[in-house]
């Protein structure tokens, strides 16, 4: 039995869903995009500067966190010779690619809580 050729759009699709999923594997959880916007939005911080700015995160979940997204090259931490010793995060250059994304889901955020808002008046 001869196979039937899969259609260029199905691939496209595939390809797409495929794309889809690695980003959100990648940025999943509660906490991840609001790291991330935080280093964006305030530049270097250090890890205490972090756990008060992401409302809620604990000390532990945060540094798994750190460290994934370090892994994924999205942030880079820098261990300061001070005393006591520091450690600083920074977004990376390619973590700042994300900016367009996280932008789009703020305003997505925005106009979609207007919207629930608006109805329960």
């Amino acid at each position: 039995m001869k196979k039937k050729p899969i259609p260029e759009t199905s691939q496209v699709c595939t390809k797409r869903f495929l794309a889809i999923r690695d980003t959100m594997e990648l940025l999943s959880g509660k906490w991840k995009i609001q790291i991330i916007g935080s280093l964006m939005q305030k530049g270097k911080m250090r890890f205490m500067d972090l756990l008060r700015e992401v409302d809620g995160i604990a000390a532990k979940m945060l540094s798994k966190e750190l460290q994934e997204l370090e892994l994924n090259e999205l942030v880079t931490r820098t261990v300061c010779n001070t005393k006591p010793i520091t450690v600083e995060y920074e977004i990376t250059h390619y973590g700042k690619t994300l900016e367009k994304v996280i932008d789009e889901m703020a305003q997505w955020g925005y106009l979609h809580r207007k919207r629930l808002f608006k109805k329960s008046k």
